[in-house]
């Protein structure tokens, strides 16, 4: 079979090129170029020429074709200018779940069958499994990676039936010492290779730096909210349906400023995110002080003193019926229906159980447990055992 490999120039797709190789698959190595510009990196060059150096010396190493496609524009218009607007109106993007989604397993994806590859390999610590339905339809499953400290599923929840049809990834069966262990037997360059903490598209940068390149810097109040804000402490109303009930577990509280003390100035609300206590220089607390909520329209920025502050927890979250995607297109949820599912908010999140709910007005995610730091813009992904079924951006 021939398989075209996305050579990200890390040790995880070198493995993956060298493990269908050995499968006795002709194998292409294509590298994607997704950033031009080096003003935003914390190098003095653009990490991209690195890595596709490294791809082509592991493409040489194993004897196969090589070649860099340029997808700088690309990403710019579909990944950077919907991550800064997102940012703009309060939200918090996951540039790798739309960077799958969009480019990977969408224009690469074409790009690489165009040239007469079959499928499309990534290494993705995720697994893909099909399965014949009882009218002989087959229905692809995204599964776990074995490795739990590595499971990349998340970042693959918004691909679907016909991208996951064509989608291999070789390495998600095998945890990450093991794959380090094979590049190093096979003496690729990218053996010891740190894997990349950068954003899926620019490299080593600090998102401050990289959002002010469009952003405008404004400064802005930091409001404490108090353990006795009386939001906090008021009884829960009589519901008279489930979905009222939810719309309210799900529903975020407004502050305002007279609700607490200003403590503190920032320089723009949009570079921040709920959850966060890093970068905020708030001195004089015992324990960390973490964003609440931000204020879009006055640039003020709500927070609560320690992780277990009030003001973090949610115990349901909403998703427009627009923004509801299903892998797994014939467990979809009807008007109505609900499912006992396990659920993330967030990368390398713990399994949490959760109930999802499908109505007329919008989908509901219900935990057990309420969740910390519950972000608008960020996808939510509810899977059935190590199974993803499907995924949503949180409203």
């Amino acid at each position: 079979m021939k398989i075209v490999v996305g050579l990200s120039g890390g040790v995880d797709s070198s493995v993956t090129a060298y493990l269908l190789q050995q499968q006795g698959h002709e194998v292409i190595g294509l590298f994607m170029r997704n950033w031009n510009d080096a003003s935003v990196t914390l190098e003095d060059e653009c990490p991209w020429i690195e890595d596709s150096n490294d791809a082509l010396l592991v493409a040489q190493k194993l004897g196969i074709p090589f070649q860099v496609i340029d997808m700088s524009e690309l990403y710019k218009e579909r990944i950077v200018d919907y991550m800064f607007d997102e940012y703009q109106k309060g939200r918090t993007p996951n540039p790798d779940v739309l960077c799958n989604r969009e480019v990977k397993f969408d224009v690469f994806m074409k790009t690489a069958l165009s040239l007469g590859a079959e499928k499309v390999a990534t290494g993705h610590y995720a697994r893909v499994h099909s399965t014949i339905d009882e009218n002989g339809k087959e229905i692809f499953h995204l599964l776990a990676g074995k490795d739990n400290n590595k499971d990349q599923s998340y970042f693959l929840c918004q691909l679907s039936q016909d991208q996951l049809s064509k989608a291999l990834f070789p390495i998600g069966e095998l945890t990450k010492p093991e794959v380090r262990e094979i590049a190093k037997e096979q003496g690729l360059v990218t053996a010891d290779k740190k894997d990349s903490q950068g954003l899926c598209f620019i490299g080593k940068v600090s998102l401050p730096t990289f959002l002010q390149q469009q952003l405008v810097p404004k400064e802005g109040e930091i409001v404490e909210i108090f353990n006795d804000f009386a939001e906090y402490h008021k009884p829960q109303p009589n519901f008279s349906s489930k979905q009222e009930e939810l719309e309210y577990l799900s529903a975020k509280i407004s502050y305002k400023k007279e609700d607490g003390k200003v403590i503190g100035k920032h320089q723009g609300a949009q570079f921040f995110t709920i959850g966060q206590s890093k970068g905020l220089g708030i001195g004089g607390h015992k324990e960390s002080c973490f964003i609440i909520s931000r204020e879009m329209e006055n640039n003020i920025i709500f927070v609560g003193e320690g992780r277990n502050f009030p003001g973090l927890f949610r115990s349901a979250l909403k998703i427009d019926n627009s923004e509801v995607h299903w892998v797994r297109e014939d467990l979809r949820l009807k008007n109505g229906e609900s499912m006992d599912v396990l659920a993330r908010i967030r990368y390398r999140q713990t399994l949490e159980k959760a109930t999802i709910y499908q109505f007329e007005d919008g989908f509901f995610m219900e935990f057990e447990n309420p969740q910390s730091a519950i972000a608008e813009g960020q996808f939510a992904a509810w899977y059935i055992d190590d199974e993803l079924i499907g995924s949503g951006v949180i409203s």
